[in-house]
């Protein structure tokens, strides 16, 4: 089991890669005898086929020890992925469709996992993040950081919420935008950074004592 790591030292595991192509050739077999989709024709072979399912599992093992926090993961990894891989990828790709796999598709399979994935770089993680504010009768009692991405259609600022593509050709870049909020819970926008360090720079500025996370972590589950 990953937990409890430091998320520098962690490595990609032999069994969880195991684990993962086992999850996902069980459910593509039993999706091809349900419907009877040629596996081998569409792939040249199954040699080929196998090839793309150990390349999925060995790209996803190697993406996770990038991207995921092991430290606020309480599961078992290598059964975890045993039990829900296969179905979680096929919900993002068709069958036909494994050789499109990318980096993209882990994040999108991470999601449907329900993994704590980091907040960091260019990853595009929807974070909406509160902290209250320290200073006494201050004119904020609350502050809220939270992603928001621009419309191309009208240029408009959308939230970035649970749930939204990650990639959505629609929209912009994702950046992140800071509120502050009133004791009746109005929101004022303050400003926008483009990345999370930024933001809480910024945060920190105001009300020096403020509880954001260094590094923010985002599942569909919780944020923290």
């Amino acid at each position: 089991m990953k937990s409890k790591f430091n998320l520098a030292t962690v490595e990609p595991d032999s069994a969880a890669v195991f684990s993962i192509a086992l999850s996902l050739w069980e459910i593509c077999e039993k999706q091809s005898r349900e419907t009877g989709f040629n596996i081998s024709e569409c792939y040249n072979g199954m040699d080929q086929f196998m090839r793309e399912v150990m390349r999925i599992a060995n790209q996803f093992e190697d993406w996770a020890c990038r991207h995921i926090n092991f430290d606020e993961y309480a599961e078992v990894w290598a059964y975890d992925l045993g039990d829900n891989f296969g179905k979680a990828c096929l919900s993002i790709l068709s069958l036909s469709c494994l050789m499109e796999f990318s980096e993209n598709d882990c994040l999108r399979v991470a999601f449907e996992l329900k993994l704590p994935v980091i907040a960091c770089g260019n990853l595009p993680v929807p974070i909406d993040l509160t902290a209250c504010n320290s200073v006494p009768a201050a004119g904020f009692c609350k502050f809220r950081i939270q992603t928001v991405r621009d419309s191309l259609q009208n240029n408009e600022p959308t939230p970035f919420v649970a749930g939204d593509e990650p990639f959505d050709e629609n929209f912009s870049n994702f950046y992140f935008s800071l509120y502050g909020i009133e004791s009746e819970g109005i929101l004022e926008h303050i400003a926008d950074r483009r990345t999370y360090e930024q933001v809480l720079d910024l945060a920190q500025k105001i009300a020096p004592a403020i509880a954001f996370p260094a590094s923010p972590t985002f599942t569909t589950k919780c944020e923290h």
